[in-house]
């Protein structure tokens, strides 16, 4: 490692000069023990370039540092310029930046006759009114982009750097009637950046919002035909009901789908699966759970879901959650402890958490569990999925009733990261209103059954790269559990 340094006459003067214009990227932390702690760089520091070039962003990054050798240019907080050469065995300088994804995030450039985000009631914190549709946050945390604003340049960079997959927000392949939903005039021709990654052999997996009466019936049939072309680069669709709240006057008018409707939508799809198996080997489009439950209809058995590649979108959620917790109780015995507790959820999976209970609590006699279902009232009732249910509704519905010594909440209903609800109520204060304690429930099957025996929680994940919004907001339409 070799190190030359210059020092301005005004370091703080230049300093500032360097973060204002934002040139560079600044240093949060510095992982110990890491080629960057014996560099002796430190938060505070700004890693201007390199391999003397500027740094677009995480993704450019982690592709500069793909040498066995690097150079870099860091501004220290003195007014230091260190010009680094450095030996990059491990491939990682151990640098974590402010900004996880190094660059802004994209905001969305359409208006979507759908989207959720323009149903939601004023008064909210204001990065729940962010759209993003950026196609770096499909690769760092699955969101679904439309590709609307994925520019020549951007497309060039998954296909060089081989990031993969991307999640398309799809909707429907016919151009006129995608520049209608996406109320963007250039969106039909983004269908053709899907036929460039076909060529180049980038993985993909697409997603249809169904509207009744407007993608549906013959143009989803157009739209799975056409997208099944792509096979085996597009790895899988699913279809997804529109998700309607309370707050929709002066949107465009759209109907929820009923028994009747999505029976039809299952049945379409059902036909699709057939087809596509016999001729490739894969489902490849698949209903999401919340049309099973509209419908009526028994969910599919876990084949089907080709190895649950869109659980959240929704899509085989209740099935694997049937399948994990059956796994992890099997062989159990009755331990002879008792205790009563509570869990709380969304209409969409109460009823397959009530036969959980009673399977558990049938090995387990000397368990009492209650299964809350509760009403979405913030957003409107037809609002079913655990995720979008907030900490007012929880206090309102829960209060007075008889919770035991615990209340088990699955982690959707939480902000990636923290204890915190959609409408900002925190998890503390959730205890407070109720006076019971709060277990946040991770997603897997096992996990939940862990937790109702009386395991503790684990600590909530991160969401670095993501808006306060994607991760709360943008899958609202996928039904999560």
């Amino acid at each position: 490692m070799a190190v030359n340094t210059k020092l301005y006459k005004n370091p703080v003067n230049w300093y500032n000069y360097f973060a204002m214009k934002n040139k560079g990227h600044l240093i949060k932390s510095v992982d110990p023990g890491s080629i960057a702690e014996q560099m002796e760089l430190e938060a505070g520091d700004i890693l201007l370039t390199l391999n003397d070039e500027p740094i677009e962003d995480i993704f450019d990054y982690q592709y500069k540092l793909n040498n066995e050798s690097v150079t870099a240019v860091v501004l220290k907080k003195n007014g230091e310029e260190w010009d680094l050469d450095i030996e990059n065995d491990y491939g990682d300088l151990g640098l974590n930046f402010e900004n996880g994804l190094m660059s802004d995030y994209r905001s969305c450039s359409n208006k979507c006759i759908f989207c959720f985000i323009d149903q939601m009631p004023p008064g909210m914190r204001e990065t729940l009114y962010f759209k993003d549709d950026d196609s770096r946050l499909s690769f760092l945390q699955g969101n679904y982009v439309t590709l609307t604003n994925l520019s020549s340049h951007d497309l060039d960079r998954i296909i060089r750097f081989r990031l993969a997959p991307i999640n398309i927000s799809v909707h429907t392949t016919n151009p006129e009637l995608r520049c209608m939903m996406l109320h963007n005039r250039f969106a039909g021709k983004a269908l053709e950046k899907i036929q460039t990654l076909f060529e180049a052999e980038i993985p993909m997996n697409g997603q249809i919002v169904l509207c009744r009466g407007i993608n549906d019936g013959r143009e989803l049939d157009r739209t799975i035909g056409d997208l099944a072309r792509f096979l085996p680069f597009m790895q899988s669709l699913s279809v997804v009901p529109v998700g309607l709240s309370k707050y929709r006057d002066g949107l465009y008018p759209l109907e929820p789908f009923d028994r009747e409707a999505a029976c039809g939508v299952i049945d379409q799809v059902e036909a699709w699966q057939k087809r596509l198996y016999e001729e490739h080997g894969t489902h490849f489009v698949h209903a999401s759970d919340e049309f099973y439950l509209l419908a009526e209809r028994p969910l599919p058995e876990a084949e089907r879901y080709d190895g649950y590649i869109q659980l959240e979108n929704g899509v085989g959620m209740l099935r694997l959650l049937s399948e994990e917790t059956g796994e992890a109780m099997e062989g159990l015995e009755d331990d002879g402890k008792t205790e009563e507790l509570t869990v709380a959820t969304g209409k969409l999976a109460a009823p397959f958490i009530r036969k959980i209970a009673e399977k558990l609590t049938a090995v387990f006699t000397g368990r009492t569990i209650h299964v809350e279902t509760i009403a979405n009232r913030f957003f409107g009732e037809s609002i079913t999925v655990s995720g979008l249910i907030t900490g007012q509704d929880l206090a309102e519905q829960l209060s007075g009733k008889q919770l035991g010594t615990r209340l088990l909440l699955p982690c959707s209903m939480f902000r990636s990261g923290e204890e915190v609800f959609l409408d900002d109520m925190t998890k503390t204060q959730l205890e407070e209103i109720l006076g019971v304690k709060v277990q946040i429930v991770p997603s897997e099957g096992d996990a939940l059954i862990r937790m109702l025996l009386g395991g503790e929680e684990e600590p909530s994940g991160s969401g670095i790269y993501e808006p306060a919004s994607a991760e709360e907001i943008r899958r609202q339409n996928g039904g999560l559990a």
